[in-house]
Formats: structure tokens, C-alpha cells, sequence
């Protein structure tokens, strides 16, 4: 299923037999919110056993678990054939109609209804069994995907069916993230295997363009298409075949209600927490801003007489930055050390585009553009304070919209910025946002400080919410 979150997007289950739980390092014993707040507690679940023999650690560690392996190599197959089919498609559109318009909505559609699905169809996440809900996503797209290839499909179909594809994919993310804390516990190991999951995001993005640029070259786009309905048969195999069936979180009708109303009634209890809420913030609201000059990339490019190569280069250019920070994040920092940065990496991420307001060159604007990229590496950190603090009744509903919620505002933050550059130089949209974006997120950083465990009463961290969801 496409992307992962940022990225944007889980009662204990027992750990598979395949594999044992690789035992946290010592620094894991404690995440301390940057500052003055009190650290925050490590789940007991993750406690070492006397005499475990001896396991490796950082991003090896979490290869050793079986069923992650078969989880990252699912997300790496179907994620390469998500994007082969969007640019496919794109293409396919445009030989149909010769519509510039309709051929760039084919892009747009895969993020608008991602909030519509995050938000009527969350409580799938927790109320079937995860790998049953992850298979049926992916058989589903798969069904979709096959009924673009048919030649009578008309154009209205090919959108629809790309929206209905789009609404899925944050069901299965979100499924997917709480899965991982069943598969890889609460603590460091499911950390790491976030990042990595995150990093085929941004690395599939760079080689899944340029592998859909060499199938078409050979193939017509149908043809193309047809590796995405393959990806995702593959993607459910690995899933159904290599990961165990564990009971829902929360039993079926559990609460009386509809899918709908449970859907609803998450939302209601997972925004209504008030650290909950500080946080997702945290993942959103920096991914907003950020995305302006790839937005206006094509723009921008023009404007400073830039070769057209170099349009690729300002595109790849923050991914390259991200990927780079993240795995040195994951490898070379402790746990104890990557939660102390989230904040302060947060609050400074957005300054690189503040360059852009002297309308910098092709090379100082690259380096400004990998260096923001690199300030989404306080997302690892912030993945631990987020799934510490979601009721584990509550966390297949959570990421799911956490998923929604950061694909929907990335796709508001490209639209605002392409409203703004019709009024304004582009360079000076970019570093707009920079601005704005940085003074959004230094409040936010505030509220997230009041908000630490031991900073505000049970009545603060209610905020309207009912009383279990910020008790654990």
C-alpha cells in the first residue's frame, strides 16, 4: 500500500515464535521530554528476560524479527507499484482526454480522500484482526487497479476507482503501525522499524518514478498499470503467509455501535486528548509547510533559468536529506538521545527555507532543500512519545488518522502555496512558509512541553475526552 508516514501513518500480543524480541539497549530505560519534563516511562513488556542470549541491535535488530521481514518487503513491493501506476496513470489520462487538468488531478486524487478514509473507516483498524484487514486492503486495490486496465473503462472510472484506492491506503497504514507494535513491541525495536518503513517511503519515491519512466517506454501504460495488480497480490501473500493471525483489539460491535460510529467516536476520543492531539500536530504541521518548494519546484526552476534537469535535482533533493538524517538517527543515536532532539530539531526544521529569500541559486537552494528534509529525522523520536501515549484500544484508530491527517494537510500545504505563488514571487512563497511555519511550530513545540507526563493534571490531559483514554 502507498506511503507510510509521513509519515505520515494499535491489548499485548504475545511475540511470534519465529523470532524473539530483540532486547532493548540499557539507555532505552528512560524518554525524556526535552527541557524540564519528567521522562517518560519505557512499557514494561519490553524488559530483557534474565539469561536472553546475546541479540544485535539498531536497524539489524529489527530485521531479525521474521514477521518484519515479511511486513517491509510487502511495503517495498507494493509501495514501487503504487507509484509506477500514479505516473502510469497520469500518462494514460492524458493520452484519453489531452487534458492537462484532469491528467494532474490523477495526482491529486491520491491524496484528497485520504482523510475521508482515515476518518469514516478507522475503526476497521482495531475492530478485525489486523492481518485480515491488511490482505483484504491490498485485495481489494489490486481489484481496483484491474478494472483500470479494462479498455472500456471510462475516464470518470479510472478517478473513481483512484479515490477509492486513496481512501484505503490509510486503513492499511495505520492497520499496518499499530501492527508493528504486536510485532516488534512498544519500544526502541518498533521505533527503528518505523524508520525504515519511512525510508522505502522516500526511497521509493525516487526509484519507482524513474522505474515507471523506463516501463512506459516499452510498455504502453495499461501495460504498466498491470505491475501494480502483481505488487499487490505479492504484498497480500507476504502479508497473509508470513505474518500470525492475532485477535482484534476491540471485539467486534464491541461498543453497540457501526463501524461509522466507532470511527467517529476514535476520532472524537483521540483528538480529545490533549497530548495526543499536541502531537499528531507535531507530525503535521512542520510536513505542511515543508512541501512548498517541491510544490513549486517546476516554478522556481524557471524562474532562476535553471536546465531541466535541474528540476529533478529540486525534487529529489529533500528526500536525499531525509533518507540520509534518518539512518543516522536510527544507527548512531540512543534512544535516550533521539527523544531529546525531537523538539529542538522540530522548532529549527523549517529555517532552511528561509535561503530562499535571497532567490538563491541551483546549488545553495539544493543544500537548503536537503537540509530541510533532514529535519524530518525528529520523527523517530516523536513515533515513541506517540504510541506511549495512545491507549492500545485506541491505536489502530490513531495512526489511522495520524496516516490521513498528514497526507491530507500535505496535499492543503501544496495547494496553499500554489494559491499564494498566483500573488506573489515564488522564492518569496517558499520562504514564506519557512517563516510561518517555523513560528506555527515553536507554539506548538510549547504546548507539546505542557503536555508531558507529570507537567499537567488528568483533568488538563482529558481536555473533553473520556477518562480512558489518557489513563494506561
Amino acid at each position: 500500500m502507498p506511503t507510510d508516514s509521513p509519515a505520515p501513518a494499535d491489548t499485548p500480543r504475545t511475540p511470534a515464535p519465529a523470532a524473539p524480541v530483540p532486547a532493548s539497549p540499557p539507555e532505552r530505560a528512560a524518554h525524556p521530554d526535552p527541557g524540564p519534563a519528567p521522562t517518560l516511562r519505557e512499557p514494561a513488556a519490553l524488559k530483557a528476560p534474565a539469561g536472553a542470549p546475546a541479540v544485535p541491535h539498531g536497524y539489524r535488530a529489527v530485521f531479525a524479527v521474521t514477521e518484519f521481514r515479511a511486513v517491509f518487503a510487502a511495503h517495498l513491493l507494493s509501495l514501487l507499484g503504487v507509484v509506477v501506476s500514479e505516473l502510469a496513470l497520469t500518462v494514460l489520462v492524458y493520452d484519453l482526454t489531452g487534458s492537462p487538468l484532469l491528467s494532474a488531478l490523477t495526482f491529486a486524487l491520491g491524496l484528497l480522500p485520504y482523510m475521508i478514509g482515515g476518518t469514516l473507516f478507522a475503526g476497521v483498524a482495531d475492530r478485525y484482526p489486523a492481518r485480515r484487514v491488511l490482505v483484504v486492503c491490498d485485495l481489494l486495490c489490486a481489484a481496483c487497479v484491474a478494472v483500470m486496465l479494462v479498455p472500456a473503462t471510462p475516464v470518470a472510472g479510472l478517478l473513481a476507482l483512484r479515490c477509492l484506492v486513496a481512501a484505503v491506503a490509510p486503513v492499511f497504514t495505520g492497520t499496518r503501525m499499530a501492527a508493528l507494535t504486536d510485532i516488534l513491541g512498544e519500544g526502541d525495536l518498533y521505533v527503528l522499524g518505523r524508520s525504515l518503513l519511512r525510508i522505502v517511503s522516500q526511497s521509493a519515491m525516487l526509484i519507482g518514478f524513474g522505474a515507471g519512466g523506463l516501463l512506459l517506454t516499452v510498455l504502453s501504460p495499461r501495460g504498466a498499470i498491470t505491475v501494480t495488480v502483481v505488487t499487490f497480490l505479492c504484498s497480500a501473500a507476504l502479508l497473509r503467509f508470513g505474518t500470525r493471525d492475532r485477535p482484534a483489539r476491540t471485539a467486534t460491535g464491541e461498543s453497540g455501535g457501526t463501524l461509522l460510529k466507532e470511527s467517529l467516536s476514535g476520532a472524537r476520543l483521540v483528538l480529545g486528548d490533549r497530548r495526543v492531539r499536541a502531537l499528531m500536530l507535531l507530525f503535521w504541521l512542520p510536513a505542511m509547510f515543508v512541501v512548498a518548494p517541491e510544490a513549486l519546484a517546476a516554478p522556481y526552476a524557471d524562474a532562476i533559468g535553471a536546465p531541466p534537469a535541474a528540476l529533478g535535482l529540486l525534487l529529489c533533493a529533500m528526500a536525499f536529506g531525509h533518507i540520509g538524517a534518518e539512518l543516522f538517527v536510527g544507527s548512531a543515536l540512543s534512544p535516550r538521545n533521539r527523544s531529546r532532539i525531537v523538539l529542538p530539531v522540530a522548532a529549527v526544521g523549517l529555517l532552511p527555507l528561509l535561503v530562499y529569500v535571497a532567490r538563491p541559486g541551483l546549488p545553495l537552494a539544493l543544500a537548503a532543500l536537503a537540509l530541510a528534509g533532514a529535519g524530518a529525522a525528529y520523527v523517530i523520536g516523536l513515533d515513541q512519545w506517540f504510541v506511549d501515549a495512545v491507549p492500545q484500544e485506541l491505536r489502530g484508530r490513531a495512526m489511522t488518522l495520524l496516516t490521513a491527517g498528514l497526507m491530507t494537510v500535505q496535499g492543503l500545504g501544496m495547494a496553499l502555496a500554489g494559491l499564494a505563488a498566483e500573488f506573489f514571487p515564488v522564492h518569496q512563497v517558499v520562504a514564506g512558509s519557512g517563516i510561518i511555519g517555523t513560528v506555527c511550530t515553536l507554539l506548538l513545540v510549547a504546548e507539546v512541553r505542557r503536555t508531558a507526563p507529570g507537567r499537567m493534571s488528568d483533568t488538563e490531559g482529558r481536555d473533553g475526552a473520556d477518562r480512558h483514554v489518557t489513563s494506561r
